[in-house]
């Protein structure tokens, strides 16, 4: 997948393309839907199949004060957005001057001089543009007069739930996995680097690997099972995410316990997918205390994952 920013953006990529716009965060179910569409669409068409995005969130540059937690970093997004088979990323770069162009003004200087856009596909109730004065109708007139056409797909979802980014960032806000699950079509995952913590867990018993992410929504303060990628390998562990109120912290961490696993990981790069939350975060009597949980957390891990095994794949593997 060719990945096309910054200025780059306007300049002329394509002769003809069949485009979806959207933010796409989380590149969830309702999303794979979309890009499975427009990959079909292109193929028949024999051109090219375009994502335009922004970055960074509209609402981080217009609303910073009610611009939500990013489901996925943007290595992420990209990486979900090309294993779905687009031949062109065009991420066009937010601004408040941006923010500002008229629908029209996007739809020629992006859309059509730039990628030649035969076509568009757009999700339910998608607007865009200066007011989100971009919609279907918009779309429908300058298609007219541009020479392309357009298709707007209905709402993607199943049981009378439809697939939504904001849905996701409850079902994680909460400690909800398996329902974020159900609509990511994957266990959730946060990547990050490992480093030195204050060495609690080691203490007791339980080295743990504390996590250092740029990604901006964590699940729940809580304790889960979890799938840990390290060196391209899958290993089975339990996840901590919290204050550690036993030794009166202060600080929000993401600690990770690797069962089976011996190996020097500092500095290292991780990805953790979150399978099932086992419990909450609670303040324990002291030391062994806490430890005698921990034990019982680890098993518990140890139970979910080890029957999991045979049908975890990355970014594949659904709770059933």
């Amino acid at each position: 997948m060719h990945i096309i920013s910054g200025t780059n953006v306007y300049d002329k990529i394509l002769a003809a393309s069949i485009v979806t716009i959207g933010n796409f965060d989380g590149v969830h179910r309702g999303h794979a839907e979309i890009f499975a569409h427009l990959k079909q669409t292109s193929t028949s068409r024999g051109i090219p199949s375009v994502v335009v995005t922004f970055e960074p969130h509209p609402l981080k540059i217009l609303a910073p004060e009610s611009a939500p937690a990013m489901i996925t970093t943007f290595e992420q997004k990209a990486s979900l957005i090309e294993k779905s088979g687009i031949d062109y990323l065009v991420v066009v770069p937010f601004t408040k001057e941006f923010s500002r162009l008229s629908a029209r003004d996007f739809v020629i200087s992006v859309l059509c001089s730039p990628l030649g856009m035969q076509h568009i596909i757009i999700g339910h109730d998608y607007a865009f543009g200066r007011g989100r004065e971009g919609n279907f109708s918009t779309l429908q007139r300058l298609g007219e007069l541009n020479g392309f056409t357009l298709e707007d797909l209905p709402p993607i979802g199943e049981e009378g739930v439809i697939f939504s980014s904001s849905l996701v960032r409850s079902a994680i806000s909460r400690g909800d996995i398996e329902a974020a699950a159900r609509v990511l079509g994957r266990y959730y995952p946060i990547c990050g680097t490992v480093e030195h913590g204050r060495e609690i867990g080691r203490s007791l018993g339980f080295p743990t690997a504390n996590i250092h992410t740029a990604n901006e929504l964590l699940p729940a303060d809580g304790v889960y099972a979890v799938k840990v990628e390290v060196h391209g390998q899958y290993s089975n562990g339990a996840c901590s995410i919290g204050c550690n109120p036993t030794f009166a912290g202060n600080v929000r961490t993401v600690e990770v316990f690797l069962l089976d696993f011996s190996g020097q990981i500092y500095d290292q790069p991780v990805q953790v997918h979150f399978v099932q939350r086992l419990r909450s975060v609670r303040k324990f009597s002291d030391g062994q205390a806490l430890k005698a949980q921990i034990e019982l957390d680890v098993a518990a891990a140890r139970s979910i994952l080890e029957s999991l095994d045979v049908k975890f794949k990355t970014y594949n593997g659904v709770p059933e």
